[in-house]
C-alpha cells in the first residue's frame, strides 16, 4: 500500500510505494502563477503541450506498489526534463528550452519584453526544478538501498503529429534509453517484448531518446535503470482542445502499461546487483 512521504509542494506531489519502481511524470503540471500569466501570450492559457491525464492513465500504479512523482507546475514555467544549464539534448533539431519561450508549434509564449531573463530563469530553477530533482534523487537512493536496484520510468505523452518537431505521424510507443546508456539492455528488451504483443507501433531510441531525467538519473552500472516512454496521445485522449480523456481507449491501454512495467521489474530482479 503506497503512502505519502513528502508533503505536496508547489512543484510536485509524491507518493511512496513498496516496489523498486519510480514513475516520474514531469510534464503533467498545469499551474502557472498569476504573476507570470500577466506577461504571457493568450496561447499559453491553453497549455496545449501538457502531458494531459497521465495521472489518470497511470492511476493503477499506486495499487501495484509503485512510487509516483508528478509535476504540478506547467512546463511553460519551467521544463523539469531539461538540463539546468539549458543546453539542447537534441543538437540540430527543434526543441523547447528550460524556460520555453514558444510552444511546440512555434507560437510565442510571452508578450514582447516579458520573456524570462537569466535572473528569472535562475529563480524558477531554484523554486521548481531543484525540488523535483532532489525528490527523484532521494527516492531512487532509498529504493536502491532497500531493493539493490530500481527502475525509473519517465512517463510522457505528445500529439501524434507535430511537423515542427518530427515528420509524419509519431509511433504509438516511443521508448528512450539514451541509446542504451540509461538502462540494461535486458530490461528494456523485456518491456519491448510486451509492447510487441499489442496492436501498437513502437520504436526504441527513435526521435525521443530520453530527456534529462532519463539521461542524468539512469545509471545501470549503479543499479538505476531509466526508461522514458513518450506515448502518442491519440492512444487515450483527444489531441485538440479541450483535450478530453477517452476512457474506453485508456482502459484498453492501461493493462499494457502495467504488463510492461511488470516485465521490466521482473527482469530487474534477475540482474546481478552492483
Amino acid at each position: 500500500m503506497s503512502h505519502p512521504t513528502a508533503p505536496d509542494t508547489h512543484t510536485f506531489t509524491f507518493t511512496q510505494g513498496t516496489l523498486p519502481l519510480l514513475i516520474s511524470i514531469p510534464h503533467l503540471g498545469t499551474d502557472i502563477p498569476d504573476e507570470l500569466q500577466e506577461g504571457m501570450a493568450d496561447i499559453a492559457a491553453i497549455k496545449q503541450d501538457t502531458d494531459w491525464h497521465l495521472d489518470q492513465l497511470y492511476g493503477f500504479a499506486h495499487a501495484m506498489g509503485a512510487s509516483v512523482i508528478q509535476a504540478k507546475v506547467s512546463r511553460y514555467v519551467i521544463d523539469l526534463n531539461r538540463p539546468p544549464t539549458g543546453e539542447s539534448l537534441y543538437p540540430g533539431q527543434t526543441t523547447t528550452g528550460l524556460c520555453p519561450t514558444d510552444t511546440f508549434r512555434g507560437e510565442p509564449l510571452y508578450r514582447p519584453g516579458h520573456a524570462p531573463d537569466d535572473t528569472e530563469q535562475a529563480r524558477r530553477l531554484a523554486l521548481y526544478w531543484q525540488p523535483y530533482h532532489q525528490q527523484l534523487r532521494d527516492e531512487l537512493a532509498r529504493a536502491k538501498a532497500q531493493h539493490g536496484a530500481v527502475m525509473l520510468w519517465d512517463a510522457h505523452s505528445i500529439a501524434s503529429e507535430l511537423p515542427r518537431l518530427f515528420e509524419g505521424r509519431l509511433p504509438d510507443l516511443n521508448f528512450g534509453t539514451a541509446d542504451g546508456r540509461s538502462c540494461d539492455a535486458s530490461v528494456i528488451q523485456a518491456v519491448v517484448d510486451v509492447a510487441r504483443t499489442a496492436p501498437c507501433t513502437h520504436v526504441v531510441n527513435g526521435r525521443f531518446k530520453g530527456g534529462y531525467i532519463t539521461r542524468h538519473h539512469g545509471a545501470p552500472s549503479a543499479g538505476v535503470h531509466a526508461i522514458q516512454l513518450e506515448m502518442s496521445q491519440r492512444l487515450y485522449m483527444q489531441e485538440t482542445s479541450p483535450f478530453g480523456y477517452e476512457a474506453a481507449k485508456a482502459q484498453s491501454l492501461q493493462p499494457l502499461l502495467q504488463r510492461m512495467l511488470e516485465a521490466g521489474l521482473q527482469q530487474l530482479k534477475a540482474l546481478p546487483r552492483p
